[in-house]
């Protein structure tokens, strides 16, 4: 069943709410690992088991700030775990992983090889592939489904 067969059996808020979460968890994933690893070049590489250098760098802003919004993504992920199946929530919010690494490339200055292009691609006609599927394959509210 493709998106459009989706729509058609799906209610138009459930759609709705299941594109506004997947939006959520894909641009806090982004943002919040973005902001750790800002935070992280500022501190510095942290090789230690002293639980000082680690105070040190939760005291870092960038850092701060990038748990709160991953404590965002963590809220919105499960929000949308509750409202679509596992097995397209996994593959179409890879697409993070695919924006992570544009932006660590264009935004932090990361080299990436060919052969991490290549896999990004492959991540990518993952995306499409189950976003092109219904978000939920099961009737009834997942807890009946134990």
């Amino acid at each position: 069943m493709s998106l459009t067969q989706e729509k058609e059996t799906a209610t138009p808020g459930a759609v709705r709410k299941t594109r506004v979460l997947t939006l959520m968890v894909v641009a806090s994933n982004v943002i919040g690992n973005v902001m750790l690893s800002l935070g992280m070049h500022h501190v510095g590489r942290i090789v230690s088991a002293s639980p000082g250098d680690y105070m040190r760098a939760f005291s870092d802003p960038w850092i701060v700030v990038g748990v709160c919004i991953l404590v965002i993504w963590m809220a919105s992920d499960l929000a949308l775990l509750s409202a679509a199946d596992l097995t397209f929530v996994l593959p179409v919010t890879a697409s993070a992983y695919v924006l992570i690494a544009l932006t660590g490339h264009f935004v932090l200055h990361d080299r990436i090889s060919s052969t991490r292009w290549f896999g990004i691609m492959i991540i990518t006609l993952g995306v499409i592939l189950a976003e092109e599927t219904p978000a939920r394959t099961t009737k009834g509210p997942p807890e009946h489904l134990l």
